[in-house]
Formats: C-alpha cells, sequence, structure tokens
C-alpha cells in the first residue's frame, strides 16, 4: 500500500516535467548564451529562425489593426527572445508608437532609449524620443535631441528651425541666433531665419542690420552675402553704406547685373547722379538689349541736369522698344529742361520745347501710355504751347525752312526740329 509520501511524489512529477519543459523552449538571455557553449548558441538561434518571424508578423497584424495594447505585448516580447537583433530601428520605433498612442509617453521614452542603446545614431528613434519628452513637457530633454539631431544632420533645416524655436521660447536668444546663422550659412536667402534673427535682436536692444554685417564681412567672397545685406542697407535708407559693399561685391564678381542694379540706385538715393548714371550704363553694357535700363540711365540724367545725354538714352528707348513707354520718357526729357530753362515771359525757345513734349506725351497716349497726362493737360492749360500767332511773328527766312529749332544755350542739345502745322 502506498503511502502519502509517495502519492505526493507521484503527482508532483509531471508538474516538475512540465515545468523543466516551459524552461526549454524559453530562449535564454544574451549573457546565458556568452557563457554557453558553441553548441547552446546553435540551439538557440535554431529555435528563434522560427519562432522570430512568427512574432514580427504578429506585431505588424496587431499594428495594421490598430490593437496597441496587443501590439505592446508582442514587442515586448519580441525583445524579450532577443528578436529585436536584425531589425532593431523597426522593432523600437512601432514600440514606442504603440505606447504614444495608448497616451504612455513615459513607457514611450523608455523603449526609446533602450533602442538608442543599440543605435545610437538614429534618426528616427531621437526624433520619437523628441517628440517623447514634448508631450511630457521635459523641455530641457527635448531641447537637448534636437540638438544631437542637429549634429547628425547638420543641413537639415526643419530640425534646426524646431531647436531655434526652442531656444527662443526659453528666452536663450544666444543659443536661438546662434541656430538661425547656422540655417543661414546652408540657406542665405532663408527669409523666417532672417526675420527671426531681426526680431530677436530688436526685443534684445541689437541693430537687426549687425548680424548681416557680420555675416558679409566674415564671408566677404560671397556675392549673395554681400547682396543681401546692401539690400537691407538701402531699406534702412543707408545708401552711402550699400555703396561700399556693392563695391566689394562687384570686385568678387563684375558680371552681376543685380550688383550694378543696386549700386545705381544706392547712388541715385544718395543723389551722386553722374555715379548712377556710369553704373546703370555697365548695366547696359551686360544686357543692352534691356530698354528699361536705358530708361533708368535718361531719368538720373534728368535729375543730374544733364538734358542732352537723358535725351540721347530716351531715344535710344525708342529704338529698343518704340513704346508708348519710350516715347513717354523722351516728352519727360523735353518737359523737364523746359521746367528748369523757362524764362519768367515764355520764349519762342521754350514754347518749342514745350511743344516738342506735347507731341511726345500725345504719342505715348496713342500707345496707351499715361503716366504723364497731368504733364500734358498742364501744358495746354497754360498756353505755353508754340502755335500760329508764334509762327506769324517768325523772321520770313526761318518761315522758308518749313520747321523751327531753339538756338539759346539752355536748349543747343535739342536736334529735334519743332515741324510748321498745316494749319499755320
Amino acid at each position: 500500500m502506498p503511502t502519502k509520501t509517495t502519492n505526493y511524489g507521484v503527482k508532483i512529477f509531471p508538474i516538475l516535467i512540465l515545468a523543466l519543459f516551459c524552461i526549454m523552449c524559453v530562449p535564454p538571455t544574451d549573457s546565458s548564451l556568452s557563457d554557453g557553449s558553441t553548441a547552446d548558441q546553435v540551439y538557440w538561434d535554431s529555435v528563434r529562425a522560427v519562432m522570430c518571424p512568427r512574432k514580427m508578423s504578429s506585431a505588424a497584424e496587431y499594428y495594421k489593426n490598430r490593437d496597441w495594447e496587443s501590439t505592446v505585448r508582442i514587442y515586448g516580447e519580441i525583445i524579450r527572445y532577443g528578436c529585436d537583433r536584425d531589425e532593431p530601428e523597426e522593432v523600437y520605433q512601432y514600440f514606442a508608437i504603440a505606447f504614444e498612442y495608448l497616451g504612455r509617453f513615459d513607457s514611450s521614452e523608455y523603449v526609446l532609449l533602450k533602442g538608442l542603446q543599440i543605435l545610437p545614431d538614429n534618426v528616427n528613434l531621437r526624433k520619437r524620443l523628441a517628440y517623447s519628452y514634448k508631450k511630457q513637457g521635459k523641455v530641457e530633454q527635448e531641447i537637448l535631441e534636437y540638438s544631437r539631431l542637429s549634429d547628425l544632420l547638420p543641413k537639415d533645416i526643419s530640425i534646426k528651425t524646431e531647436l531655434a524655436r526652442l531656444y527662443g521660447d526659453q528666452s536663450a536668444y544666444d543659443d536661438q541666433v546662434d541656430i538661425l546663422r547656422q540655417i543661414l550659412e546652408i540657406d542665405p536667402g532663408n527669409e523666417n531665419a532672417q526675420g527671426d534673427i531681426a526680431r530677436v535682436y530688436e526685443m534684445t536692444g541689437k541693430d537687426p542690420l549687425q548680424i548681416y554685417g557680420e555675416r558679409f564681412h566674415n564671408n566677404s567672397n560671397n556675392v549673395s552675402y554681400g547682396l543681401d545685406y546692401a539690400n537691407r542697407l538701402l531699406n534702412a535708407e543707408r545708401p552711402e553704406d550699400a555703396i561700399e559693399v556693392l563695391k566689394q561685391v562687384i570686385r568678387q564678381d563684375n558680371t552681376s547685373k543685380v550688383a550694378y542694379r543696386q549700386i545705381a540706385l544706392a547712388y541715385d538715393r544718395a543723389e551722386m547722379f553722374q555715379q548712377a548714371s556710369e553704373s546703370y550704363e555697365e548695366l547696359f553694357k551686360l544686357d543692352p538689349r534691356d530698354f528699361r535700363v536705358a530708361l533708368q540711365v535718361s531719368e538720373v540724367n534728368i535729375a543730374r541736369g544733364n538734358f542732352g545725354k537723358a535725351m540721347r538714352w530716351a531715344e535710344k528707348v525708342i529704338t529698343l522698344s518704340n513704346s508708348g513707354e519710350a516715347y513717354a520718357q523722351r516728352g519727360n526729357v523735353y518737359y523737364k529742361a523746359f521746367q528748369e530753362c523757362r524764362s519768367a515771359d515764355i520764349s519762342i525757345d521754350d514754347r518749342i520745347v514745350a511743344s516738342l513734349a506735347h507731341d511726345s506725351f500725345i504719342v505715348a497716349e496713342e500707345n496707351d501710355y499715361r503716366r504723364y497726362h497731368n504733364s500734358l493737360v498742364w501744358l495746354e492749360e497754360n498756353e505755353v504751347l508754340f502755335g500760329r500767332s508764334q509762327w506769324f511773328m517768325l523772321d520770313a527766312n526761318k518761315k522758308t525752312q518749313g520747321y523751327i529749332k531753339p538756338d539759346s544755350e539752355c536748349y543747343k542739345w535739342v536736334e529735334k526740329k519743332l515741324d510748321k502745322d498745316p494749319n499755320w
């Protein structure tokens, strides 16, 4: 007859066998494998070769079905069984995302930190970790992660932009400006970065032009930096300073049409009209078909009082474009010369030039250009035009020519003839 002890031993024996079997079915940890034999390593690798693809497939299915609890559970098993070795980025990234959908950002952080121990330079894991810190309000850690990302991806403007924003939110303005400067090194024309720097400088009482000046002076062979700085100096009504910058730019690139256009504009604003004319003429050499440049040469010579040169360039504008704007420019040269030279009692020469202006304005309006319409009306309403009564009073010898030209000193540059009107 069996004793109680014997019965107890018989009952527990199957349980021990089952436990031993379960233990054998679970792969050992990495540390136990390192202590085991080569045969053990081969055995457990063969077990994983069967088990890991199944678990990875299950994880993908759970993720696809948005079953986040099951996704978290299966990825935990994948890591525990060492199935994360072949695709660690995928495992830790989607494991963390599943926790995010569950709103467990602290768990997401833990998983990502573990993954980064394996893949310290992995960009996707660090981006998710920065997001986890953001959701937890851990601003300092978020800044640290974006700083690491900026080092890993030094040309990525979006990362630097976010890092600059974080520094700005924390009133770390020096650090913010440093990152914004890095953005401008990559993309000199980045208007957002330029605007942010200007705002920071205004908030901290600094001259926003300083940043652009420093950038150019530190890279004086960079034409785009010089052009940008000069443009900002012009906008700040500092044309003389812009001229000095643009001189350096032109020394670096004497084919830059933008540089010549800007320096001509700077000279014009500084009322250095001769230099403005010379700069526009250099620009015209680079593109002799651009009638608007020729028009600008004419304009600055009107301002300079050199009406002869202004007229020669106005005629060149007509040759290039034959547009209403071109004829209007010629009319404006005559009109401004008339206003400059006219005597208190309007002379015959004054009337001739006024009529030449009037004729050109008429042609301009016939070609749908009415910018100088008010000047045209002024000439008609103020009785300054040459007409029948003036022709009647002319010397007989001049009448026989059928035309008349001014001969006073102020109008010696006028070459065009005023022909006799058939009604006179």
